[in-house]
């Protein structure tokens, strides 16, 4: 999935089940200036990432995945990322201590974490850092 457009603004996917965390979130965002989706659980993710197929400006520039959501967490959108070779960077957002998650997380294709609680400015870093560092192309 190639997700480069034209636009001007950075565009970035929030996904996490928590309301509150996620208005949070996108308003740290949108005051930075980003462009922001939102979904509420793994389903309405892949949702958006197949309709951007068809309409790259739905396309997101960086994923920010809370791992533990409804009908599908951030590890098996994480997963489906990875069988169908979609190049996306993702920052995945927990407030679970267990390394081993993390590890799960990293192992496939996050490349960077968020643990909560976080400020706005961690948010900011977070998103910048994984557009700066990723390149999303085809794999």
């Amino acid at each position: 999935m190639n997700t480069s457009t034209t636009r001007d603004r950075l565009l970035v996917l929030v996904a996490d089940d928590d309301n509150d965390m996620r208005a949070v979130v996108v308003n740290a965002l949108r005051a930075d200036g980003c462009t922001t989706l939102e979904a509420r659980d793994g389903e309405e993710v892949l949702d958006l990432l197949r309709r951007a197929q068809t309409d790259p400006e739905l396309g997101p520039d960086v994923l920010l995945l809370d791992v533990k959501m409804p009908k599908l967490s951030g590890l098996g959108v994480l997963e489906a990322l990875r069988v169908a070779k979609w190049s996306l960077p993702v920052v995945v957002i927990t407030a679970l201590s267990d390394e081993s998650i993390h590890k799960v997380a990293m192992a496939l294709g996050a490349i960077g974490l968020l643990r909560k609680p976080f400020g706005a400015g961690d948010v900011l870093l977070a998103v910048h850092s994984a557009k700066a560092t990723s390149n999303p192309t085809p794999a």
